[in-house]
Parts: C-alpha cells; sequence; structure tokens
C-alpha cells in the first residue's frame, strides 16, 4: 500500500511539473509575444504576409501556440500516468 502511495505522490508531483511548466509558456506566449514584445517584433521581424510579426503572433500565433500547448500536456500527462502505472492500459 506505502508504494502504491508513493507512486501517486511522485505522479501528482510530475503532474505539477507540467502544468507548471506548460502555464509559464502560455504566459509567454499570450503575455509576452501579443503584448510586451509586440512591438520589438514588429520592427525585428519579417512580415508573414502583409502582417507584422508581433500583429501575427497576437491574432493567429498565439492561438497556434494554445493549440501546439494541449496537444503537449496531453502527450506529457499520458507519458507520465503510464511511468506511475495510471494509464489507459494499466
Amino acid at each position: 500500500m506505502s508504494d502504491n502511495k508513493d507512486s501517486a505522490a511522485e505522479h501528482y508531483k510530475g503532474s505539477l511539473k507540467i502544468v507548471g511548466s506548460i502555464l509559464i509558456i502560455w504566459a509567454f506566449i499570450s503575455f509576452g509575444c501579443a503584448i510586451l514584445f509586440r512591438t520589438w517584433m514588429d520592427a525585428n521581424m519579417p512580415k508573414i504576409g502583409n502582417a507584422p510579426f508581433g500583429f501575427w503572433m497576437a491574432q493567429q500565433g498565439s492561438i497556434i501556440g494554445f493549440v501546439l500547448l494541449l496537444l503537449a500536456y496531453t502527450f506529457l500527462m499520458n507519458k507520465l500516468d503510464e511511468k506511475h502505472g495510471f494509464g489507459e492500459d494499466s
């Protein structure tokens, strides 16, 4: 029984690390790229189509980033679940 509690505790710690990392990346994409660094990106990065890069990142890039974060979260959590015996096949 103690081994199961240890595995659950390690799973919980691992899931907190994954969620924390995802949230930091999300904050960088949403606040950093779309708001704080938008002017710098407009001036220093190439245009995408007719739109400056900062504007593009604030509009479409952030949405693409969020979808990629969802996919990364799914992959990482499934891997963590399997490692600790909580996977769908277990």
